[in-house]
């Protein structure tokens, strides 16, 4: 599937021609297409996912990807089948693939060619024969998606955002056994576009993150979930509490947040060395990031 840059028209002319409505049997008071037994697996707060041979590990691609199974379990709890599923910060594509696994529509927006060709490519060898769902891939300012979709259109959003410009310094490698290893020194920042969220202070980053999401609210069907995927960070003897700075600014943008669910990732984690020790005692943010579940609230 080729990406789509649409050139900058009139709304209504802008709009995606794409599927929305389940294509399952499950009942209309159902949120998904689980069964009890799966459903009972996911009520546990604390989640651990494994990487597979589709996952992109390699940093000089994508400097902060996730596994397509963590995204297929988001994906598996908050639609049905045929459903639409939009990622506001695609980067490599995994929500795209985890989506045409899963039978879902699926919409993904990201500021760098470099990272649409990345998807593009990604779902060229990847298919699924008895899909009947789409997938896209569009090089777009994330501020500029409203334009794109219908209101309550979207099922789930479910992004990873670029985390203020937390990326955009050189590594030390404090926390690594290894310290002099190909990351060392290396800025890992996703792009210098003025318009790109990773290279904003947090502050800042809140606030355009804010702006993106209100605009998108609208597009979310109500008691639509929106998840997102980030850490905390320790910058210069501090803890910067960047999913605490997300859970205020969307309460104030009009989401509800029902869900705090830690991702362990301690499974994939490698070489952790002693960071702090003897006198300063830091929890390592490698070791767990947070799942932030919001909805559209009723009317």
């Amino acid at each position: 599937m080729k990406s789509q840059t649409i050139p900058q028209i009139d709304r209504k002319e802008k709009i995606l021609d794409i599927n929305y409505q389940k294509t399952c049997d499950c009942k209309t008071n159902h949120i998904n297409c689980l069964v009890a037994k799966e459903w009972l697996k996911s009520q546990l707060g604390v989640w651990q996912f494994n990487y597979e041979k589709r996952d992109i590990r390699d940093k000089t691609q994508h400097p902060a990807t996730f596994p397509i199974s963590l995204s297929k379990k988001i994906i598996q709890l908050f639609t049905h089948e045929g459903e639409l599923v939009l990622d506001p910060f695609v980067g490599s594509g995994t929500t795209l693939l985890a989506s045409r696994d899963l039978d879902r529509n699926a919409v993904g927006f990201d500021l760098k060619k470099e990272y649409i060709d990345l998807c593009d490519e990604r779902l060229k060898t990847e298919t699924n024969m008895f899909s009947k769902s789409r997938q896209l891939a569009i090089q777009e300012d994330a501020r500029n998606i409203n334009q794109y979709f219908e209101e309550e259109s979207i099922s789930l959003i479910w992004t990873s955002p670029p985390y203020a410009n937390l990326l955009n310094r050189k590594r030390k490698n404090k926390s690594r056994r290894d310290r002099n290893n190909e990351q060392l020194d290396k800025v890992e920042q996703y792009s210098q576009d003025e318009r790109d969220l990773g290279i904003y202070s947090l502050e800042k980053f809140s606030k355009e993150f804010g702006d993106i999401y209100e605009s998108l609210l609208p597009l979310l069907k109500v008691k639509g979930h929106c998840v997102i995927n980030v850490p905390d960070m320790w910058w210069e003897n501090q803890r910067i509490t960047i999913h605490i700075s997300i859970i205020e600014e969307l309460r104030r943008r009009g989401y509800e947040l029902r869900n705090t669910i830690i991702w362990d990732r301690t499974n994939i984690v490698n070489q952790i060395g002693i960071f702090g020790w003897p006198s300063n005692y830091i929890t390592m943010g490698t070791t767990f990031e947070y799942l932030l579940d919001f909805w559209r609230p009723p009317k």
